[in-house]
Order: C-alpha cells, then structure tokens, then sequence
C-alpha cells in the first residue's frame, strides 16, 4: 500500500518523501535488518527518486548481496561499514569540512562521517592520527583547521582532541567519541563524557561512534539556508 509520502512494504514504512522535506533521502540503518529487507528499501527510494540513499552498519557480506542485486548504483565503503546508493551530490557547501581523528584506530568512525559529509556535497579535508599524545603533529595542521567552516574531531581513550581543537579554530567543532581504549575507558564512556565536560566553547557532542550524525550535522552547517 501506497500513500502519498510512505511505501509500506510490510516490514518497513518507507519515507518517500524525505528528500523533499529535508533536502537529504531517508537515511537507512543497516545493523539487524537483512540483505533481502535492505534491498526493497533501497530500491523503493530509488523508484522515488531519492540519491543518494546512505546505508549505514552495513556489514561486508549484506553489502555484497545488496551489490549483487544493485549493481554498479551501489558503492559499499568497508572501513566504514557504509553504503551509498547513487552518486555522492554536486559540492555546493559554503566552505570545508575537516574531519580530524586522534589515532589511526579511530578512523572507521572518521571515514562514516567524511564520507556522509561528502556524499551530502561537502568538500572534506582529513586529518588522521593527529591526537594529543603528540601535539605537535595537531599543531602542524593549524592552517586547514582555522580554514574550516566545522570540524568533526573523533577522539577514544581521554576524548581530550576535540576541547584541543576547540581552541584553536573559530568553527563549530562536533565531538565525536569512540569506543576505543583500554578497560576504564567503558567502550567510551569516559570519552564521551569527556568531551560532555570540556572547557572550550562551541563544542557539540554525539553519541558514542556515530560518525554519521557528526557528519550529517556538519553538512548541515555547512548548507545554511538562504545560501547560494
């Protein structure tokens, strides 16, 4: 059954409408739902012409099948457990984005965001394994901080990089903490709160290893309305 906004496949509702509301297709989950759901959801927003549709969890082998069965629209990202459906949107955000990450094992949380801000049409710098531990690498990067229009720094252990950042740069800085770290980190909970508790201002926080909202969130920023 078809309403005017929803395609109700049963197991799923659909937002066919989404894009036009929102300016960004609805946005689907990939962890717990099977390869079978996950391509009638896809292909009902590509019927209703929603690009790109952003698959997010998505293991190697729920992306294969979804591959198979989509061909060369589908484009899965495995360090970031993402998929995409179409092409990423022409670049028309109003500045750059930097996505900075503390230590090389934080990068499947910083490739979610990067590659979310780009396929929603944002140019992305990245900046990886710039943590605290050796400030002067951080430091070494001041140029394409300052030069950001918002930075997504994605930080485990402490979650000390983004309050850093924050002092430095003039742009909104979005948090994001992971679940890397040895026992007292909690999967991230010390980080988390952190980052929660951190001094600078024009911080924002989210959840524990959602490089996806970080990312979304930066390109809303970077879209403002009324900007052409």
């Amino acid at each position: 059954m078809k309403s005017c906004d929803t395609d109700n496949l049963g197991f799923a509702r659909v937002d066919i409408q989404r894009q036009s509301r929102q300016g960004v297709a609805e946005v689907v989950y990939g962890e717990g739902k099977t390869a079978g759901q996950t391509i009638e959801i896809l292909s009902s927003l590509k019927s209703h012409g929603q690009s790109p549709v952003l698959v997010t969890r998505i293991d190697p082998d729920k992306a294969g099948k979804v591959t198979a069965a989509l061909g060369g629209d589908f484009t899965y990202f495995p360090q970031a457990r993402l998929g995409r459906l179409g092409g990423n949107r022409p670049c028309d955000g109003i500045g750059k984005i930097v996505v900075a990450c503390g230590g090389t094992s934080d990068i499947p949380v910083a490739e979610e965001s990067a590659l979310v801000a780009e396929a929603l049409g944002n140019e992305v710098v990245r900046l990886y394994d710039v943590g605290v531990a050796g400030l002067h690498r951080l430091l070494s990067c001041s140029d394409e901080l300052r030069a950001a229009n918002a930075v997504v720094a994605v930080a485990g252990m402490e979650g000390a990089l983004p309050s850093v950042i924050g002092g430095l740069v003039d742009a909104p800085v979005i948090a994001v903490p992971t679940s890397i770290g040895y026992g007292a980190s909690f999967g991230g909970v010390a980080a988390l709160l952190a980052m929660l508790n951190s001094c600078a201002a024009g911080v924002s926080v989210v959840n524990i290893d959602n490089g996806f909202g970080a990312g979304f969130l930066a390109s809303r920023i970077n879209h403002p309305k009324g900007a052409k």
